[in-house]
Protein backbone atom coordinates (compact mmCIF):
# COMPACT_ATOMS: atom_id res chain seq x y z
CA UNK A 1 0.00 0.00 0.00
CA UNK A 2 2.90 2.36 -0.72
CA UNK A 3 0.92 4.70 -2.99
CA UNK A 4 -2.42 6.08 -1.82
CA UNK A 5 -5.40 6.13 -4.14
CA UNK A 6 -7.41 9.28 -4.72
CA UNK A 7 -10.38 9.46 -2.41
CA UNK A 8 -13.65 11.29 -1.98
CA UNK A 9 -15.45 11.89 1.30
CA UNK A 10 -19.18 12.21 1.60
CA UNK A 11 -21.14 12.21 4.88
CA UNK A 12 -18.34 10.50 6.71
CA UNK A 13 -17.96 7.78 4.07
CA UNK A 14 -14.58 7.53 2.37
CA UNK A 15 -14.58 6.29 -1.22
CA UNK A 16 -11.20 5.37 -2.65
CA UNK A 17 -10.59 5.25 -6.36
CA UNK A 18 -7.92 3.06 -7.84
CA UNK A 19 -6.39 3.98 -11.16
CA UNK A 20 -8.89 2.86 -13.76
CA UNK A 21 -6.36 2.34 -16.50
CA UNK A 22 -2.69 1.65 -16.18
CA UNK A 23 -1.51 3.37 -19.37
CA UNK A 24 1.84 5.10 -19.32
CA UNK A 25 1.63 8.89 -18.97
CA UNK A 26 2.51 9.47 -22.66
CA UNK A 27 -0.37 7.21 -23.77
CA UNK A 28 -2.80 9.02 -21.44
CA UNK A 29 -1.72 12.39 -22.86
CA UNK A 30 -2.16 11.12 -26.40
CA UNK A 31 -5.57 9.66 -25.58
CA UNK A 32 -6.66 12.91 -23.90
CA UNK A 33 -5.54 14.95 -26.89
CA UNK A 34 -7.35 12.61 -29.29
CA UNK A 35 -10.57 12.88 -27.31
CA UNK A 36 -10.30 16.66 -27.13
CA UNK A 37 -9.70 16.97 -30.87
CA UNK A 38 -12.51 14.53 -31.57
CA UNK A 39 -14.97 16.65 -29.63
CA UNK A 40 -13.81 19.72 -31.57
CA UNK A 41 -14.40 17.88 -34.84
CA UNK A 42 -18.03 17.45 -33.82
CA UNK A 43 -18.54 20.94 -32.40
CA UNK A 44 -16.81 23.01 -35.10
CA UNK A 45 -19.07 22.12 -38.08
CA UNK A 46 -22.18 22.99 -36.05
CA UNK A 47 -20.67 26.30 -34.99
CA UNK A 48 -19.59 27.04 -38.56
CA UNK A 49 -23.09 26.31 -39.88
CA UNK A 50 -24.59 28.77 -37.39
CA UNK A 51 -21.88 31.30 -38.09
CA UNK A 52 -22.48 31.04 -41.87
CA UNK A 53 -26.11 32.05 -41.28
CA UNK A 54 -24.97 35.11 -39.33
CA UNK A 55 -22.43 36.34 -41.91
CA UNK A 56 -23.27 39.47 -43.87
CA UNK A 57 -22.54 39.81 -47.59
CA UNK A 58 -19.44 41.77 -48.55
CA UNK A 59 -20.28 45.43 -49.19
CA UNK A 60 -18.45 47.78 -51.55
CA UNK A 61 -15.98 48.86 -48.83
CA UNK A 62 -15.06 45.20 -48.20
CA UNK A 63 -14.52 44.57 -51.91
CA UNK A 64 -12.39 47.71 -52.19
CA UNK A 65 -10.24 46.60 -49.25
CA UNK A 66 -9.77 43.03 -50.55
CA UNK A 67 -9.01 44.40 -54.05
CA UNK A 68 -6.36 46.70 -52.61
CA UNK A 69 -4.81 43.91 -50.55
CA UNK A 70 -4.71 41.54 -53.52
CA UNK A 71 -3.36 44.16 -55.91
CA UNK A 72 -0.70 45.19 -53.40
CA UNK A 73 0.35 41.57 -53.04
CA UNK A 74 0.65 41.18 -56.82
CA UNK A 75 2.71 44.38 -57.14
CA UNK A 76 5.05 43.31 -54.34
CA UNK A 77 5.33 39.76 -55.65
CA UNK A 78 6.14 40.97 -59.15
CA UNK A 79 8.80 43.31 -57.76
CA UNK A 80 10.28 40.22 -56.09
CA UNK A 81 10.35 38.48 -59.52
CA UNK A 82 7.46 36.07 -58.85
CA UNK A 83 5.63 35.00 -62.01
CA UNK A 84 2.45 36.95 -62.72
CA UNK A 85 0.07 33.93 -62.82
CA UNK A 86 1.43 32.62 -59.52
CA UNK A 87 1.15 36.03 -57.84
CA UNK A 88 -2.42 36.52 -59.05
CA UNK A 89 -3.35 32.96 -58.09
CA UNK A 90 -2.16 33.37 -54.51
CA UNK A 91 -3.78 36.80 -54.17
CA UNK A 92 -7.07 35.49 -55.62
CA UNK A 93 -7.07 32.47 -53.30
CA UNK A 94 -6.63 34.80 -50.32
CA UNK A 95 -9.42 37.07 -51.59
CA UNK A 96 -11.77 34.08 -51.97
CA UNK A 97 -10.88 32.82 -48.48
CA UNK A 98 -11.80 36.24 -47.08
CA UNK A 99 -15.11 36.29 -48.94
CA UNK A 100 -15.95 32.76 -47.80
CA UNK A 101 -14.73 33.14 -44.21
CA UNK A 102 -16.01 36.63 -43.43
CA UNK A 103 -19.07 36.80 -45.68
CA UNK A 104 -20.15 33.21 -46.37
CA UNK A 105 -19.31 33.62 -50.07
CA UNK A 106 -21.90 36.38 -50.50
CA UNK A 107 -21.41 39.75 -52.19
CA UNK A 108 -24.09 42.40 -51.68
CA UNK A 109 -23.93 43.74 -55.24
CA UNK A 110 -25.03 40.37 -56.68
CA UNK A 111 -27.75 39.58 -54.15
CA UNK A 112 -27.98 37.44 -51.07
CA UNK A 113 -26.95 34.12 -52.61
CA UNK A 114 -23.72 32.27 -51.97
CA UNK A 115 -21.46 32.40 -54.99
CA UNK A 116 -19.53 29.35 -56.15
CA UNK A 117 -15.77 29.28 -55.70
CA UNK A 118 -15.41 29.52 -59.49
CA UNK A 119 -17.49 32.71 -59.51
CA UNK A 120 -15.55 34.10 -56.55
CA UNK A 121 -12.19 33.31 -58.18
CA UNK A 122 -13.22 34.92 -61.47
CA UNK A 123 -14.32 38.09 -59.69
CA UNK A 124 -11.25 38.10 -57.46
CA UNK A 125 -8.85 37.74 -60.38
CA UNK A 126 -10.58 40.53 -62.28
CA UNK A 127 -10.55 42.85 -59.26
CA UNK A 128 -6.92 42.10 -58.44
CA UNK A 129 -5.65 42.49 -62.01
CA UNK A 130 -7.51 45.77 -62.57
CA UNK A 131 -6.04 47.01 -59.29
CA UNK A 132 -2.55 45.95 -60.34
CA UNK A 133 -3.08 47.76 -63.66
CA UNK A 134 -3.85 50.88 -61.62
CA UNK A 135 -1.11 50.57 -58.96
CA UNK A 136 1.78 48.92 -60.83
CA UNK A 137 0.93 48.87 -64.55
CA UNK A 138 4.48 47.91 -65.59
CA UNK A 139 4.16 44.66 -63.66
CA UNK A 140 1.08 43.46 -65.61
CA UNK A 141 1.91 41.58 -68.83
CA UNK A 142 0.70 43.27 -72.03
CA UNK A 143 -1.46 40.32 -73.12
CA UNK A 144 -3.26 40.32 -69.76
CA UNK A 145 -3.85 44.09 -69.99
CA UNK A 146 -5.30 43.65 -73.46
CA UNK A 147 -7.71 40.91 -72.30
CA UNK A 148 -8.87 42.96 -69.30
CA UNK A 149 -9.34 46.12 -71.36
CA UNK A 150 -11.34 44.14 -73.96
CA UNK A 151 -13.53 42.67 -71.21
CA UNK A 152 -14.14 46.12 -69.72
CA UNK A 153 -14.98 47.55 -73.16
CA UNK A 154 -17.35 44.66 -73.89
CA UNK A 155 -19.10 45.09 -70.51
CA UNK A 156 -19.38 48.85 -70.99
CA UNK A 157 -20.96 48.34 -74.45
CA UNK A 158 -23.37 45.80 -72.96
CA UNK A 159 -24.53 48.14 -70.19
CA UNK A 160 -24.46 51.23 -72.38
CA UNK A 161 -21.88 53.12 -70.33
Amino acid sequence: MGESSPEMRHDGVVIRFGQLFTFPRSARVLLSASLALGSLAVAIPAAQAQQAKDLKPAVQDDIYLYRGMGSSYVCNARAAKIDFPQAVGIAAATYVQLLNGRHGGKVESVGNKKLTNEQLFAGAEFQIITGAMQFCPKEVPADVKAKIEAAIKKQSAKTGQ
